[in-house]
């Protein structure tokens, strides 16, 4: 890198990437373009070569600020920066579609995948027809730009940067729907090499924050001491299974890299199990890092404390998460500057920020894709995929094992049919499965009965409907109980009816009041002392909870499974915990829920036996995929299929209609539940910045457009730089968390103070 920095004075005419002044004299210190390109070219090359993409990187890294070799560019840049004194500097000028011209003139079709890339360094992969995204396309950018590389030429680019002498080879991909992924691979190693030899430049302590992480192989064998150390010998029966279920993928890490099922009931030890194959089978195989991909928010910080406890000898922290409910006081530097790209080798995020950045076309979200190849992708709870975009999942999934040398581990209790194809009446294929996988545990089926710790008891009839005051009375008679509901609503509606001192949790909560929640829980069930919570099902899925008796509204299988393991988690209870399903005074909300909780009614129905039996949930998930109207909600395949053989790839149209999270008619509020209060105030007088908006995400709830309509005419809630806030404090429930609709609620539980927290 030092030859591509010198010093310089404002007199030089050399053409440069970027300029900065020298902190010690009063010179600037210059990096030179040509330098900039070479440096940029290695290392896209080098993060490209595991998908056989190392030519098509150099070339991209070498022509991607080919634009910037136009005079004007380097007026307007020097001008910018203060290097010239001018009184109309120049505005900004266009500089990444010379090279993607330039690209497509002298490499006919594979020159136009490489304009995808070049042309979208900045403004992101762009469409290449007009279509429902926003941003010029690629095609009417090619064709109306044609001086930017003229002017370029001017600057007289050195014809090793023109002309490489770079062969490009065929991408290796078997079919032209598989191209958007590639290119997308493509694209972040670009990204990637371009932010990091630019902030090398421009902020060379920062740069010097990176890597640095202990390999796969020491933190593979720290595990392994850990394991050793906290658990000598199992004591107990349950940590004699957990502890055979660690052996037994322990010794199927040597497996060729691919599918892996891990099917273990609830309390088996999945996390640390997962994770001890994870490492064994990457230091086996030589891949680069573990991604652990978990559903909700709620668990990441559980499943993170888990793994920075085992490493917690390392600096820096080998464990970075990313999500939205990142609390930056518990961040590192180190950890915010590897969420940019992953570049960590452990790395905890969410189903969402996973999966909707293979679809990415915003630079931001693509930069880390190359650092998912040649790693281990735990899919945690995996039945939660969402049955409506199914098939793009399945399909970059398949991508990722055949191409990318990645392994993908499918963790649940209750296994989804993702391995078989699904096909309609007429025998066409309507759901291409993932075909075979190893199971990573030693017998499921023998596991779920050695772990059996609960007794469900289910309704009478399917029509036997339960009132909110008969599931109070039923708690009330209970010293420590879960009751897991299916709408916010009802979790309101149930809390009220119950004594002083009982405790709510759901999504109107804001994220850090929900993690105060749950850790006053754990507290008060470690102590033996009475507590009755109220949920929703955000503490289904991995959220460690152990109640002697949990009742669960009737809802879909995999569910009623899950809240099952909250129930006896430790299995300490020698007659088992006790699982109370009951009919709620309404059905689940129309929709996914209504058509799960059909498919488990149907299913529970025509059974004998044990409720939650393995075999069940084949049949459920079955059925539950068979009634969904489409496993593409947002038509995303044949978006990016049905041109690509030509080339023609609508990148950001397919990006926004990919979205697990139906985000347009809801927005966000800011809280002032405790110390957002004067986080708001920050806000207020400073406004938003990066820093101060990371802290505000752990205050912030979702509302639909509706509701805010209404709070923001009774002016409860305000509008602050176009953010969302809390204005009235009579707004958030100390309990129930915020009140969209306050009318529908008792008034006096608005102003009373019931016990608990």
């Amino acid at each position: 890198m030092a030859g591509s920095i010198r010093n310089g004075s404002t007199d030089g005419d050399e053409p440069i990437a970027h300029a900065r002044r020298c902190p010690d004299t009063d010179g600037w210190v210059l990096h030179e373009l040509e330098a900039h390109l070479t440096e940029v070219a290695r290392l896209a090359s080098e993060f490209s070569t595991p998908y056989a993409a190392a030519e098509w990187g150099a070339i991209a890294g070498l022509w991607h600020d080919l634009g910037k070799y136009q005079p004007v560019f380097q007026s307007y840049l020097r001008a910018a920066v203060g290097m010239t004194e001018t009184d109309t500097p120049p505005g900004r000028v266009k500089h990444a579609i010379a090279g993607a011209i330039h690209a497509n003139q002298t490499h006919g079709a594979y020159g136009r995948l490489l304009a995808y890339v070049i042309a979208g360094h900045h403004a992101g992969l762009p469409d290449w027809r007009p279509d429902e995204a926003a941003g010029s396309p690629l095609s009417q950018e090619l064709m109306k730009e044609p001086r930017t590389l003229e002017q370029a030429m001017r600057g007289a680019p050195p014809e090793d940067i023109l002309q490489p002498g770079i062969t490009l080879l065929r991408p290796p991909i078997s079919h032209a729907g598989e191209l958007h992924l590639w290119l997308r691979m493509l694209f972040s190693a670009l990204v990637d090499a371009d932010y990091l030899d630019t902030e090398r430049f421009m902020n060379e302590s920062r740069g010097a924050l990176r890597g640095a992480y202990a390999d796969i192989a020491t933190l593979r064998s720290t595990f392994w001491q850990y394991m050793a150390d906290r658990f000598p010998e199992a004591d107990t029966k349950l940590n004699v299974l957990r502890s055979k279920i660690l052996q037994h993928c322990q010794a199927q890490a040597a497996c060729r890299p691919g599918l892996f099922t891990l099917t273990v009931p609830t309390g088996g030890g999945k996390t640390l199990a997962s994770l001890g194959f994870a490492l064994d089978h990457a230091a086996v195989h030589s891949l680069k890092r573990v991604i652990y991909v978990i559903p909700f928010t709620s668990i990441i910080e559980q499943t993170a404390d888990v793994f920075r406890t085992v490493f917690s000898a390392f600096d820096p922290d080998p464990v970075i998460e990313h999500h939205s409910n990142l609390d930056p006081e518990a961040e590192t530097v180190s950890g915010r500057l590897a969420a940019e790209n992953w570049d960590a080798p452990v790395v905890i995020t969410t189903n969402v920020q996973f999966l909707e950045s293979l679809y990415a076309a915003k630079t931001s979200r693509c930069r880390k894709l190359h650092n998912i190849a040649q790693s281990v992708v735990i899919l945690d709870e995996a039945q939660l995929l969402p049955p409506e975009h199914l098939k793009p999942i399945l399909d970059v999934l398949r991508q990722l094992l055949a191409n990318y040398r990645v392994s993908v581990v499918l963790s649940t209790a209750t296994q989804p049919e993702l391995l078989k194809s699904r096909t309609d009446p007429f025998g066409r294929t309507t759901l291409e499965g993932l075909g075979q996988a190893t199971e990573l545990a030693p017998d499921p089926a023998r596991l779920y009965e050695d772990l059996r710790r609960v007794k469900v008891r289910l309704p009478e009839t399917p029509t036997d409907r339960s009132d909110w005051d008969d599931i109070a009375d039923e708690m009330k008679s209970q010293r420590q109980v879960l009751c897991i509901v299916n709408r916010r609503d009802d979790a309101a509606v149930l809390w009220r009816k119950l004594p002083d001192g009982t405790i709510h949790l759901s999504a109107r909560m804001c994220g850090a009041h929900r993690a105060s929640t749950i850790s006053r829980i754990r507290e008060l069930l470690e102590r033996g002392e009475p507590v009755r919570v109220v949920s929703t099902q955000l503490v289904e899925a991995g959220v460690d909870l152990d109640f002697p008796v949990v009742l669960r509204a009737m809802t879909g299988l995999d569910s009623i499974a899950q809240a099952a393991g909250r129930c006896n988690r430790e299995g300490r209870l020698p007659s088992g915990g006790s699982v109370i399903v009951f009919n709620p005074p309404q059905p689940s909300p129309s929709g996914l829920l209504l058509k799960a909780e059909q498919a488990a009614g149907v299913v529970l129905g025509s059974s004998t036996g044990d409720p939650l039996a393995p075999s069940n949930f084949a049949r459920y998930f079955d059925l539950l995929y068979g009634d969904v109207n489409t496993h593409d909600k947002g038509e995303v395949m044949h978006i990016l299929s049905v041109d690509a053989g030509k080339g023609a790839i609508q990148f950001r149209t397919a990006a926004q209609r990919f979205r697990l999270i139906e985000d347009a008619e809801q927005q966000p509020v800011l809280t002032r539940w405790k110390e957002g209060g004067s986080l708001i105030k920050r806000l207020q007088a400073e406004g938003p910045h990066r820093d101060l908006m990371r802290l505000l995400q752990r205050y912030s709830v979702t509302l639909h457009d509706y509701q805010l309509g209404r709070l923001l005419d009774s002016q409860d809630v305000a509008i602050c730089d176009g953010i969302a806030i809390q204005m009235s404090d009579s707004l958030y429930h100390p309990q129930l968390g915020l009140l969209p609709d306050p009318p529908s609620l008792d008034p006096a539980s608005l102003i009373i103070w019931k016990g608990g927290s």
